[in-house]
């Protein structure tokens, strides 16, 4: 099995993919761990690219919009379960992801073609809310970061939908810190309650994730970005 090589100069690569399709947008998966910084990073990443290439040339999105609302989920099987385990798989509208991917990637970018509507997730409200973001014609490149991006099972397959898939390369360990960290700041949680919340749910995930690290096209660190 080949393993993905680390990306030293992830902003001049996104540079250099801004007009590889004049046709169609570019469109780039970064996938990681529960707590290792994907929006964060992904937002450094178009704050970048938009400092050279000019405001609004590339957008960060999250997957997080795609959660299944609560009403999907009490109508599971196991509704105290599946509200228990959100966050897997499983509670993520994946065949969605999917349509809206190819609708970023197959819309036209003419100066008069319709903005690209994406749904985020509404902390206050505990939900997902539909065309929270549009992503105007103008916008050429689009990194999309989350979890099962390279996952591939329970309805997950987004083969072909991106031009390059990364992996934000943060150890297990650290992560899971982070996420005891921010369980206790948003929740009021204990330390112990907020482990014990992490290993119920977050680290099954994480496992998850690190499984599918080796379909990566390539590995970016969480360091200081060096154009």
């Amino acid at each position: 099995m080949t393993h993905p090589s680390l990306i030293t100069q992830p902003v001049q690569q996104l540079l250099d993919r801004l007009h590889t399709h004049p046709q169609r947008r570019t469109v780039v998966g970064l996938v990681g761990l529960p707590g290792s910084g994907k929006s964060t990073i992904a937002t450094q990443l178009a704050d970048a690219v938009n400092a050279q290439a000019g405001p609004g040339s590339m957008l960060a999105l999250g997957m997080d919009g795609f959660h299944l609302p609560r009403t999907a989920l009490a109508q599971m099987p196991d509704p105290a379960a599946a509200l228990a385990r959100r966050g897997s798989p499983w509670t993520f509208d994946a065949a969605g992801l999917a349509t809206r991917i190819r609708a970023l990637r197959d819309a036209p970018l003419t100066a008069d073609a319709a903005a690209v509507p994406w749904p985020e997730f509404e902390h206050s409200v505990g939900d997902p809310v539909e065309n929270a973001v549009w992503v105007p014609p103008s916008t050429r490149l689009v990194l999309v970061e989350g979890l099962y991006l390279l996952h591939r099972e329970h309805g997950w397959n987004l083969d072909g939908l991106f031009d390059t898939c990364w992996y934000l390369d943060v150890p297990m360990e650290l992560a899971l810190q982070r996420l005891v960290a921010r369980h206790q700041a948003a929740w009021g949680f204990s330390v112990a309650q907020a482990q014990n919340r992490v290993a119920q749910n977050d680290q099954l995930n994480a496992d998850i994730v690190l499984h599918s690290r080796a379909r990566a096209d390539g590995l970016v660190q969480s360091v200081p970005l060096q154009t």
